[in-house]
């Protein structure tokens, strides 16, 4: 559950929170136990707002990844922040641990996204087909343990499930990540993708902000990837 600790960066426009493995960003037909509503109702009681919140989500990252998720605390932030995600000007930087090293160790992958609906999963192809999307990001391995490899990702394009589809294509399934592949689950019941950078012009003072986002707390092997890169 969310805490006022997960907040990592703040101003008067937009926040920057370090979402937990297994919250929802928004609420779903089924719930509305979700990170913005906790965040509105922290915002609420500590800034003492008589009427309602208004938070706006500019990107969501899926239910078990963890990690920097951005939100808009005025319309015209919003506005702004969503125009820059259209036009690819916010930086997202992923980190993944894989099953295995990918080959090439850095690169470009480029394959098109077909969503299916029905069983919440994407597949990554090599051509066109029907109504799948372009689906574009650079990798590069950043570090190597016993059984798994650090895999930093940027995404170039925001598709369904895509560096989880992605990296399972080329034979380098995510750990836990049992829909795409991952030989066993994590305890959590999450998988090991971190959202671990954003990077944007600033809505309203155009100054550079670059937020990085600690890993989840208490899983040593996340842990020992951090500790590799410092």
């Amino acid at each position: 559950m969310f805490t006022p600790e997960d907040i990592l960066y703040e101003d008067n426009h937009l926040m920057v929170v370090n979402k937990r493995c297994g919250d929802l960003v928004q609420p779903d037909r089924d719930t509305d136990d979700a990170l913005e509503n906790e965040i509105k109702a922290m915002i609420k009681v500590r800034d003492h707002k008589a009427g309602g919140v208004f938070l706006g989500v500019v990107h969501r990252i899926d239910r078990p990844v963890s990690g920097a998720v951005l939100f808009a605390k005025t319309s015209k932030a919003l506005t702004r922040l969503n125009e820059m995600i259209r036009e690819g000007r916010i930086s997202k930087t992923y980190w993944a641990l894989t099953e295995h090293t990918p080959e090439p160790e850095q690169g470009r992958l480029v394959h098109y996204i077909l969503r299916d609906g029905r069983t919440n999963r994407s597949r990554a192809l090599d051509a066109p087909r029907g109504d799948a999307k372009r689906a574009e990001l650079e990798y590069r391995t950043a570090g190597r343990g016993t059984n798994y490899t650090l895999v930093e990702v940027r995404l170039l394009t925001g598709r369904h499930h895509q560096i989880r589809a992605q990296l399972s294509k080329i034979g380098c399934p995510i750990r836990g990540d049992l829909k795409y592949g991952a030989r066993r689950s994590n305890p959590d019941g999450g998988i090991s993708l971190h959202s671990r950078c954003v990077e944007f012009e600033h809505p309203v003072s155009h100054e550079t902000v670059r937020v990085t986002a600690p890993v989840p707390a208490g899983d040593r092997l996340w842990a020992f990837f951090e500790g590799s890169q410092q």
